[in-house]
C-alpha cells in the first residue's frame, strides 16, 4: 500500500453524504460525550457496532477502501488497549478491549464524516447554522483541500530518495533518521505553501471584515434531525444496555 492511498480524494455521492455536515458533527458530538463519560465495554461496543452499519452508507463497503481509511485508528486503538493492559496492575483484558472500542467508537464518526461530506458543504453549514466565521470556515476547507498535496509530496520525496538509494533497509534506527528528514522537508514546504495561500485569501478580501454572502446555502431538513435523533437513541440504548448487564462505570464514579 502506497502513502498516496490515503490521500483525500473526489467525495462520492452516497447517502450519508446527503446528510447536512451539522447534523453530522452533532451526531459526533454526541457520542463523543457518551463515549468519554462511560468506562465499561458495553457501551463502545455497542455504538461501535452501530457505526459499522454507516460505512457501506459512506461509500466504504469495499475492504480495500475500508482499510485505507481505517489502519492507523485499527492500529492506535489496540496500540492503547495493549499498553494500558501490559502497564497497569489493575487492567484486565476486558479493560484494555474496553479502551481499544472507545478509541475506535470516538474516531470512526470522523472517517465516516471526511469519507461522505464535501468540505465545501461543511464549510457552508458551519458559517450558516453554526455562525462560524469566515476567516476559520475557510482557512478550514483551504487546509482540506491541501491535505491531498501534502500527501502527495511525502509520497514524491520518498520515490525520490529511494531512487537516489536513499533507504533504510531494515535498520529501524536509519528509518527514524530518514522519516525525521521527510518531514522536516514536508513541514517547511507546509509552512511555505500556507503563507502563499494566506497571502493570496487577503488579496481576495477573506480577511476584509465585510460580512460574506453565500451563494450554495445550506438547509436542514427532517432527516438531519432524524439522524440526529437516531443517534440520541443508539447512545441511550448503549447506555442502557451496559446498566442492565451491571457493566456500567460513568468516569464521574470515582473508580
Amino acid at each position: 500500500m502506497t502513502t498516496a492511498s490515503l490521500a483525500l480524494g473526489p467525495v462520492p455521492d452516497v447517502p450519508l453524504g446527503r446528510i447536512n455536515p451539522v447534523a453530522q458533527l452533532s451526531a459526533l458530538t454526541v457520542v463523543t460525550i457518551v463515549l468519554l463519560t462511560s468506562l465499561d465495554v458495553v457501551t463502545p461496543a455497542v455504538v461501535v457496532a452501530a457505526e459499522l452499519t454507516l460505512l457501506p452508507a459512506a461509500g466504504l463497503h469495499r475492504p480495500g477502501a475500508l482499510w485505507r481509511r481505517t489502519w492507523p485508528l485499527l492500529a492506535g486503538a489496540v496500540s492503547v488497549g495493549v499498553v494500558n493492559v501490559a502497564l497497569s496492575s489493575h487492567a484486565t483484558v476486558v479493560t484494555g478491549v474496553a479502551l481499544a472500542l472507545r478509541v475506535v467508537g470516538l474516531a470512526l464518526p470522523g472517517v465516516l464524516l471526511v469519507a461522505s461530506t464535501d468540505p465545501v458543504r461543511l464549510a457552508d453549514a458551519l458559517t450558516i447554522h453554526w455562525r462560524v466565521p469566515t476567516r476559520f470556515a475557510y482557512g478550514a476547507l483551504a487546509a482540506l483541500r491541501l491535505a491531498p498535496l501534502l500527501v502527495a509530496e511525502f509520497e514524491s520525496i520518498r520515490l525520490a530518495r529511494r531512487t537516489r538509494g536513499v533507504a533504510a533497509g531494515r535498520n529501524p534506527v536509519a528509518a527514524i533518521r530518514l522519516g525525521a528528514g521527510v518531514g522536516f522537508a514536508l513541514l517547511v514546504g507546509a509552512v511555505r505553501r500556507g503563507s502563499r495561500l494566506a497571502t493570496a485569501m487577503d488579496a481576495r478580501g477573506f480577511d476584509s471584515g465585510i460580512p460574506r454572502s453565500n451563494a450554495r446555502g445550506s438547509v436542514l431538513r427532517p432527516r438531519d434531525t432524524w439522524f440526529v435523533v437516531g443517534t440520541v437513541a443508539v447512545c441511550a440504548t448503549a447506555v442502557a444496555l451496559s446498566v442492565v448487564t451491571g457493566a456500567w462505570s460513568p468516569v464521574f464514579a470515582g473508580g
